[in-house]
Formats: structure tokens, sequence, C-alpha cells
């Protein structure tokens, strides 16, 4: 199936081809004993899940596990349709996260609010899950794959709250989510996520330094698929974190507002990305736009040093 990639070891990267799009977010399956889906992407997004599920041999009632690494919509919006065509999975998530996914009606509203009509093309609805069916994990965690193989879970805040990693005890592949920011696989791009209400730096930077203590093997992007060199990655993230939290706030100190700031550090950054040359490929661009905008980012680091003023 095309958008069925098999990464080894029973590891197979799903493209949820998030509203239409291609290689935007991926899911990922672990067919193990206890087949695990890692992100269930959008709701939008759920039919072409169970499609290619069924297609690598996962039917309705085999499914043991759903774990997302936040309840972002990107990755957790297609949770209640999933939960509901996959009726014995247990849904594993954060624990600061679980009520939403039992009742997103305040998610929604939130997410409603940034995104306006857009939302419903980009990501559709997340539905509410039994709560019986969810399953809260504190610190850290265990996600059993069966035949001695699991999945460490690591409370990863920074980019948001209730973002965890995922550790695989057999490969040594590390489900970064989206606290490693964003990987453009067509050009070898890393662009930081640092949307608001909830991105903090040295959160930001202290999961990074968590993931690295881990000695993942390989890194697992939700945007988007697999990075060999690990270490040398995780480093290149918290470059990333560093460098638009210096020009955000250079900006901030200059009492710009967000048009400005966002015009500023755009200037300043594009030319970092092969992506956004010239010359690249407009649909790799544009794609560029929907999983890292820089007026998100901007406007997620203003955030936190409005913030930071207000307590000071």
């Amino acid at each position: 199936m095309e958008n069925l990639t098999d990464l080894g070891n029973d590891v197979f990267e799903i493209d949820t081809r998030m509203a239409g799009y291609t290689g935007i977010t991926a899911g990922y399956l672990i067919r193990s004993e206890r087949p695990c889906l890692v992100e269930t992407g959008a709701g939008n997004s759920a039919e072409v899940v169970r499609d290619t599920l069924s297609a690598a041999g996962i039917g309705p009632g085999d499914l043991a596990t759903v774990v997302v690494t936040h309840i972002h919509l990107d990755h957790a919006g297609g949770v209640g349709d999933i939960a509901q065509m996959f009726p014995n999975a247990e849904i594993v998530v954060h624990e600061k996260g679980a009520r939403h996914l039992a009742d997103p009606s305040r998610l929604m509203a939130s997410a409603r609010m940034v995104w306006g009509s857009a939302l419903d093309s980009l990501f559709g609805d997340l539905k509410p899950t039994d709560a019986v069916r969810i399953r809260a994990v504190e610190d850290t965690g265990v996600v059993d794959l069966g035949g001695g193989r699991r999945l460490e879970s690591h409370h990863s805040p920074g980019h948001a709250r209730h973002h965890v990693g995922l550790l695989d005890s057999l490969t040594g592949d590390l489900y970064v989510g989206d606290a490693a920011g964003v990987y453009i696989p067509e050009t070898a791009d890393l662009r930081p996520a640092t949307p608001p209400p909830d991105f903090d730096l040295d959160s930001a930077l202290a999961s990074l330094e968590r993931f690295r203590a881990l000695q993942p093997t390989r890194l697992l992007f939700s945007h988007y698929g697999p990075v060999e060199l690990a270490d040398e990655t995780l480093q290149r993230s918290a470059e990333e974190l560093r460098l638009w939290v210096e020009m955000v706030t250079e900006a901030y100190d200059q009492r710009l507002d967000l048009d400005h700031a966002v015009a500023m550090v755009r200037e300043r950054t594009d030319e970092r990305y092969k992506a956004l040359a010239p010359d690249a490929d407009p649909a790799v661009a544009e794609k560029v736009e929907v999983i890292s905008a820089t007026r998100n980012n901007v406007a997620g680091i203003m955030h936190t040093l409005e913030k930071d003023s207000a307590r000071s």
C-alpha cells in the first residue's frame, strides 16, 4: 500500500494524509504480538488509518493499544474515531491530556479560536472516547507490546505540557512527536515547533536532553518520518529552538507587533531551510507552512515572553 512504509522490526510508517496532503503527519504501526498504533493523525484521517491498518493485517479486533505523544489535533484528533473502529484497543496518553480525550469540548473550542473555519478542512473533529478505555501515564509509563517488547513513555513538556516521547525497548527507536521539532524529509530541514499556548523554552531544552540521555538509535518524527542520526539531530533541535527564541526576544524587546516580528524572523530564518529557497519545490514549501508556520512559531514564543513579563 503506497502510504505504508516498512521501517524494519515490525515498524511501519503510515501516511495519514492529513487534509489530503502526503508526507505531513505520520502514524506508526508496531506489528508486534500486541499490535500498537502510535499517533492516530487528525480526525479527518481516521478512515485512511483504518484502511491502512487493515491492509497491514490489523483488523477491528486486533489492535491492542493506541498511544498518542500529545493531544494536539494533528496527532490525536482521530482518537475517538479509531477507538470506535478498534473496540479492543486501550488508549494511552499523558495524564495532563487524558480528560480532553474523554471530553474534547474545551480543546475543540480552543482550537476553533486559533484555526477558525480552517479547522474542519485541516483536522476535522476530535470525538470523545469512553473514559474507561483511556489509560493515563505519569512522568514515565510502559506499554506492553508482547513478547517482552515494550514502549517506555517519557514525559517531555516544552512543546505541550501533555507531551511524551516513546522508546521502543527492542529497536531503540524514539517516537519524538513534536518535542524535537519538524523534520522535512525532502530537504533534511529541521524547524522548531513552538505554538501557543504551552511552549516553554527551558522545558523544551530539558526534554531534548532527556531524549539524548536515552541514547536512541533512531528518531521517528510525527512530521515526518525516520532519522538515523539521533544525537546530532537532537542537538540541532536545541540549536534551532535557541535561535528562534533569541530572534523573537529581540523583536519583543523592540516592541514589534506580531506581524512585524514574523516578517523579521522570516527574513532571518528562511535562508536556513532548503525547502524555502527560491528554487525549491513549492509543494514542499507549502507543507512547511502547514506544519511549521513561522507565524504560529513566533506567536507561541511571544506568548511565553508575555507570560514571563507579566510574572516579573
